[in-house]
């Protein structure tokens, strides 16, 4: 039942989880296992003026369509595409005087699809949309409420003159939603800005530790493996961010997707350990009321952050940030979950307010937590050590920042490919630099340097590496100067929004 895109796998029935894929013949690291476009997908709510609604680009200028006045689009092109899409809509939207939420627009574009194309619309999609599970018998009594709410509202909604839908498969939409929306991310994978159905990339299960990993690129979903998979071995991907205790994600698992989770690592506990490691005293741990006080301070802190955070009240996150890593210091080890999201805070928020020395210094804390606790491929841990190293960068710490840009290279290199927009930034141009060759270079200024080169960012940071090792005095005293004639540039504000979980579901 494979064919085209889909040639590397196959579907099976697992053990205990229901229907799996496994490869069909051996992956490696880095390879694209297969790539799907969204059966249907839509932007959230919030950023419905901000996103393209064909392509998903955040833009600072959109044009709308004249027709609803409610999808915005790039320009014309994107608006023409997104035409076959958006025409149902449109028309329901000005019929209804508004649009509905997100939940609803995307369960209308699914039926308006499956209206035109009927349940099976490509050989490449090698399941069907009533194959798909729902867990409507699952959903809670707060979840049941929901979902009559927007079977209401979808029932008014639904244009006049499109044929009618029976309830069981409205019901079913929704609950495929429920469990199988995919969150979709801006052009360069940093904020979530929409939910979609991929119906393939619903038929790989989770694993705590999986050997692949799913991202967006050129409008397609691209599962991509992590590591060598042999032929016949199950595909896996993390529903959830591997940064919680097993208890926690099996936790999580069980109330967002209706399974327990038996892998190895929730069944061994692998790793909770160092997620609650505590500091030692002269070959002793640390007294537990002490443990506890701090872990309690913690996550005060941690409560009280988020609301100053929503503020944009930066100044009151850094002090709160600053206090409970003093209290942290001597008590937990830096792979304690609780410090690592105080200092992942901390040098985020710092490198924001542009104190990027001691930002720096949290930075490198967080990584070389990360890099004890995530798989050695990890995304997250590519975007962190890349940011990192900017942060460092920026503080005029150019060895250990070239070298974490490096790292971070590697590793998005395997999990976002070499077309995607953020490996791009990070790659090395093949050119040789016109400045960096030019031995009068030195007698130039950082600002002429820069207006000279266009490389991205790893090629940037190799130059000034270049020049940092060659007279580390004149870098130095060229940098200053160069920084005191032009304005730094502000790194972007916080926004805690990185994904960090697969699939999106209402909370």
């Amino acid at each position: 039942m494979t064919a085209g895109n889909m040639d590397k796998v196959e579907v099976f029935d697992t053990d205990n989880k229901g229907r799996g894929l496994k490869a069909k013949q051996d992956v490696f690291s880095g390879d694209v296992v297969f790539a799907e476009p969204a059966y249907a997908a839509v932007v959230f709510d919030n950023l419905t003026h901000h996103v393209c609604h064909g392509c998903f680009k955040k833009q600072a200028k959109l044009q709308r369509c004249m027709q609803c006045k409610f999808a915005h689009y790039c320009d014309r092109t994107c608006q023409r595409a997104a035409w076959t899409e958006h025409k149902n809509e449109c028309t329901a939207i000005r019929n209804r005087g508004k649009a509905p939420s997100e939940s609803v627009r995307l369960a209308s574009r699914i039926l308006w699809r499956m209206k035109r194309e009927g349940d099976i619309v490509s050989e490449d999609i090698i399941t069907t949309m009533e194959g798909l599970q729902d867990h409507l018998d699952d959903l809670s009594e707060e979840e049941k409420q929901q979902l009559t709410l927007d079977v209401e509202v979808f029932q008014r909604y639904w244009h006049p003159s499109d044929q009618q839908v029976d309830k069981q498969s409205i019901l079913h939409v929704f609950g495929m939603i429920n469990c199988n929306g995919f969150t979709i991310s801006d052009q360069r994978g940093l904020q979530a800005v929409g939910v979609g159905l991929f119906p393939n990339l619903c038929l790989v299960n989770h694993n705590c530790w999986p050997n692949c990993t799913v991202i967006l690129n050129n409008g397609k979903i691209q599962l991509r493996a992590i590591q060598p998979v042999k032929s016949g071995e199950e595909l896996t991907v993390s529903y959830v961010d591997f940064l919680n205790l097993s208890t926690d994600r099996r936790e999580m698992l069980k109330k967002q997707y209706y399974f327990d989770c038996n892998c190895e690592h929730c069944q061994k506990g692998i790793k909770n350990d160092l997620m609650q490691a505590v500091k030692e005293e002269d070959g002793k741990k640390i007294p537990e009321e002490t443990v506890k006080e701090v872990t309690e301070f913690s996550k005060t802190t941690l409560a009280k952050v988020e609301k100053e955070r929503q503020e944009g009240l930066w100044a009151n996150v850094v002090r709160l940030c600053r206090e409970c890593l003093k209290k942290q210091e001597p008590v937990l080890e830096d792979t304690n979950l609780y410090k690592l999201k105080i200092l992942s805070l901390s040098s985020e928020v710092l490198s924001y307010l542009q104190y990027f020395e001691e930002a720096a210094g949290y930075a490198k804390q967080m990584v070389e937590g990360y890099q004890k606790l995530y798989h050695h491929n990890n995304a997250q841990l590519g975007m962190a050590l890349m940011r990192a190293g900017v942060t460092h960068w920026h503080a005029g710490l150019i060895e250990p920042g070239h070298a974490m840009i490096c790292q971070a290279y590697g590793i998005i290199l395997v999990t976002h490919g070499p077309t995607h927009p953020i490996t791009k930034d990070l790659e090395v141009q093949h050119r040789k630099c016109p400045v960096c060759t030019d031995h009068t270079y030195r007698n130039r200024s950082t600002q002429d340097h820069k207006k000279l080169q266009t490389t991205t960012m790893r090629c940037q940071t190799e130059m000034e590496l270049r020049m940092f090792r060659e007279n580390e005095f004149l870098y130095r005293q060229m940098r200053e100067a160069a920084l005191k004639n032009r304005k730094m540039q502000v790194m972007a504000e916080p926004t805690g929004e990185y994904i960090k979980e697969l699939f999106h579901r209402r909370k």
